[in-house]
């Protein structure tokens, strides 16, 4: 009699959901996936793809796009090969993961933070360690360095600014943690263009064990492209790569970041935007009595109401997707939705002072 099939997987796949989206990924006002509201220019598009049709499709792409490292190495002022390019941050999480975790291994996750980092350390069947955050959603810096020493932990991942409370680490003390942990610490940037503390990328060359990761799917409008770089010191990021998949990103994807940030202003303008309306929108909803918002450091902004399954499916019933983080640790009865264009936003607004 064969064996459950079940038997012959991973056993961690019994401790993993698979990844869903509430709600789906269409709507009139879609505010769920923390994305740009701007599109690239037709312009733009029309520039990349003309380049991209002189291109051999026959021909796989280099093993890494170099072309592409080097273009973000040079617009970041660092040296190349401290640059690293994936499909996506994603992949990039799952390479340096897969190079730093295993049985035996302990993690530090803030909590609540990115939920596909334990999804991954689970599957590679690492121990992870948790540390709360305090109630109103902030870092507990100091407890994140004391678990750190007590628990020997050998890799410390921090979103900052962090997804999903939207709340950054101070400057300082994403130092004192690099500095005085003894792990690899990544440090993940996905919204530092949105937040009010300074990126780490100026301490690559002082700490050999930090690693910085960035994404191109949120200021840089990028989301359908799947861009994603780590940065870290050489000879870390030389065993951090050898897990990476090879041909992994498109000479698409690739072209397109080089256009782009050579018209970064699109970029400068549209954060700029972004930024104006979050301040406009907290403001907005701190008069709605029923709810209490909390402070932004990203392109996105978390509310808490008093039924959040009520206020997405109100929501949802007027065409507007946000998304129900209440699952989360300290984030009961939280909505999460991103900045919008000037009318979404209204339109957003003008219905949660209708409920």
């Amino acid at each position: 009699m064969k064996r459950d099939i079940r038997d012959l997987l991973n056993p961690a796949l019994q401790r993993i959901e698979v990844y869903k989206v509430e709600g789906g990924q269409e709507a009139e006002i879609k505010l769920n996936q923390n994305e740009s509201p701007f599109d690239l220019p037709l312009w733009l598009k029309e520039t990349i793809l003309d380049e991209f049709l002189r291109e051999p499709w026959n021909r796989y792409p280099d093993i890494l796009p170099f072309r592409a490292m080097d273009a973000y190495a040079d617009f970041l002022g660092i040296p190349r090969d401290c640059v690293i390019m994936s499909n996506g941050s994603n992949e990039m999480l799952y390479t340096i993961f897969m190079a730093c975790l295993g049985p035996g291994k302990k993690i530090l996750v803030p909590e609540p933070s990115f939920s596909l980092y334990e999804k991954i350390a689970l599957l590679l069947q690492a121990e992870v360690v948790r540390v709360p955050m305090h109630p109103g959603l902030d870092f507990d810096a100091g407890a994140i360095i004391e678990t750190a020493r007590s628990r020997q932990v050998d890799f410390i991942v921090l979103s900052t600014p962090n997804n999903p409370t939207g709340k950054s680490l101070a400057y300082d003390d994403v130092c004192r943690i690099v500095r005085e942990s003894d792990a690899i610490v990544l440090v993940d940037e996905a919204y530092i263009e949105f937040s009010r503390e300074k990126s780490l990328l100026g301490l690559i060359g002082e700490f050999p064990n930090l690693v910085v990761l960035r994404t191109m799917s949120k200021a840089l409008a990028l989301a359908g492209m799947r861009i994603g770089f780590a940065i870290a010191d050489p000879e870390l990021l030389g065993e951090l790569a050898k897990p990476k998949i090879p041909f992994s990103s498109s000479r698409l994807a690739e072209i397109t970041l080089q256009h782009v940030l050579k018209h970064y202003y699109l970029v400068t303008d549209a954060v700029a935007y972004i930024l104006g309306e979050r301040d406009r929108l907290y403001s907005e909803l701190e008069g709605i009595a029923g709810i209490e918002v909390f402070a932004s450091d990203t392109n996105f902004l978390i509310i808490r109401v008093d039924d959040a399954a009520a206020v997405f499916r109100a929501l949802s019933g007027s065409g507007i997707l946000v998304r129900n983080v209440s699952g989360y640790p300290l984030m009961k009865n939280c909505l999460r939705f991103n900045v919008g264009l000037r009318d979404e936003n209204d339109r957003i607004l003008d219905k949660l002072r209708k409920l």
